[in-house]
């Protein structure tokens, strides 16, 4: 197994949440201060209609190219009062996928030529998923999540670095809800998609995550 790092200022989970109390995920709009006592323990699943991961590679060095992944479900096991004992458990559809190009899109999820290895994902595949291993607070809003990432019949170890950006009750459910924002960086290859590489598309891969947990 290989170590990744992701730097989650949500894949990110990708992954991959949790908070200070609360867990974090950065975003560059939280308020400068939040107090997190009013946040309860307990168990929380994704809002997946408001929980994305969108993704970000170089384009032989001339943009970047955007896709995005949604409906991403799964749980965070909250503790308050030890960040330590909290766990996220986040599976992501990459059927889900989207992207402009519809060319693109049927590319990435076709199978391989000849019977051979797809280029990417290929048809019908698997979620990815991120669990999380353990869990360490930084400050009252930010903590890193180091887990394992799935996909493509692939497990790698990542490290997640989470802030939280917002928290309260849902004025829609009424319920309890607590949401992350992040970015993570991770080379595809490790997971065995280096389709591309050899001629200049990018390996490393840039996650944006936003998720929102609802108390259950």
């Amino acid at each position: 197994m290989k170590k990744t790092v992701l730097t989650l200022g949500v894949a990110g989970s990708l992954a991959a949440f949790t908070a200070s109390g609360a867990l974090a995920v950065v975003h560059d709009h939280a308020p400068q201060e939040m107090d997190t006592s009013s946040i309860t323990s307990g168990t929380y699943t994704t809002d997946p209609s408001h929980t994305l991961v969108s993704w970000r590679l170089d384009h032989f060095g001339f943009n970047d190219y955007f896709g995005l992944f949604g409906d991403a479900e799964g749980t965070l096991e909250l503790d308050t009062e030890n960040l330590t004992n909290s766990s996220v458990d986040v599976m992501i559809p990459i059927t889900s996928l989207s992207v402009v190009s519809e060319g693109l899109r049927d590319h990435m999820l076709r199978p391989g030529s000849d019977g051979g290895e797809p280029d990417f994902f290929g048809p019908d595949p698997a979620p990815a998923r991120f669990v999380s291993t353990a869990i360490h607070q930084t400050s009252d809003t930010t903590a890193h999540i180091i887990g394992d990432l799935t996909f493509n019949g692939q497990t790698n170890q990542v490290m997640i670095e989470a802030e939280l950006s917002g928290m309260g009750a849902n004025p829609m459910s009424q319920k309890e809800t607590v949401g992350f924002h992040g970015t993570a960086t991770i080379m595809r290859s490790e997971w065995g998609m280096g389709y591309g590489t050899q001629i200049g598309l990018g390996d490393e891969v840039t996650l944006d995550i936003t998720v929102a947990f609802e108390k259950e």
